[in-house]
């Protein structure tokens, strides 16, 4: 009996050990991988800066860029098409994701864990796609049920968060190329110029515009939703505002 439980407290013991050493990488990893945000640039200045927002929907992150941002500093033709093709809607929401999985997943209730497996970890990565989607209300009203990060950001940052964004389409003869509906409101997917892996998830993608904008990230943070807010409001001082149910759609 005694040797049973000097059995069991070993077993106990080692995997508390484990536990903590996991821990301590992912911790170590974190400090190692974080990047400094641009004092120059976040958190704005002046009274002439621009109200943006990040909304994380559970399993996944986008950012909501006013529609007349668009055509300024930093954009270019696929921008520039967008604005055009969605001028009826004031606010304009962005998502990253895998070609494949995004279209097939708009809620955790569809997730596919051979997709999603097979979009994290294939060598090399696999085809990206960005959603853009028109909202007609403001981005709370829109969301109702979503975690939500309003921010403001420099006419600078914006110029170099905008850049950064455009280099996130894949153009066709000058112009972004739409790849047919998204998965809610009225919106289409495009075909994105970058590689989609465990280390580019949609949540990177974002937290990665953000910091073009200024401010500072944590990648291994950033991996997971949750992270990605715990990370803003670490590091950035944004305060999320919490959904009042899981789920949502605009």
């Amino acid at each position: 009996m005694r040797t049973g439980r000097w059995g069991l407290a070993r077993i106990v013991a080692g995997l508390a050990a484990l536990i903590v050493t996991l821990v301590g990488l992912v911790v170590l990893a974190a400090l190692l991988t974080a990047q400094r945000g641009d004092p120059d640039l976040y958190p704005p200045a002046d009274a002439d800066s621009i109200g943006i927002a990040l909304v994380s929907h559970g399993w996944h992150s986008g950012l909501v860029l006013p529609r007349a941002a668009l055509t300024g500093a930093g954009s270019g033709p696929a921008l520039a098409s967008i604005a055009t093709r969605f001028r009826a809607y004031p606010q304009i929401e962005f998502g990253w994701g895998e070609a494949r999985f995004y279209r097939t997943t708009p809620t955790l209730a569809q997730f596919d864990l051979g997709l999603a497996l097979a979009a994290l970890f294939t060598p090399g990565g696999r085809a990206g796609v960005v959603q853009v989607v028109g909202l007609e209300r403001p981005v709370r009203d829109s969301f109702p049920y979503s975690d939500l990060v309003p921010l403001r950001v420099s006419k600078p940052g914006l110029a170099r968060l905008l850049a950064r964004l455009e280099g996130s389409f894949r153009l066709v003869d000058g112009q972004p190329a739409a790849g047919g509906p998204g998965l809610y409101g009225p919106s289409l997917f495009y075909d994105g110029a970058g590689r989609f892996s465990y280390a580019n998830v949609c949540n990177h993608w974002a937290a990665r515009l953000l910091h073009a904008a200024g401010l500072p990230i944590t990648p291994v943070l950033d991996t997971h939703p949750a992270g990605l807010l715990l990370d803003l409001h670490w590091r950035s001082g944004l305060a999320p505002q919490p959904p009042s149910a899981n789920l949502s759609k605009p």
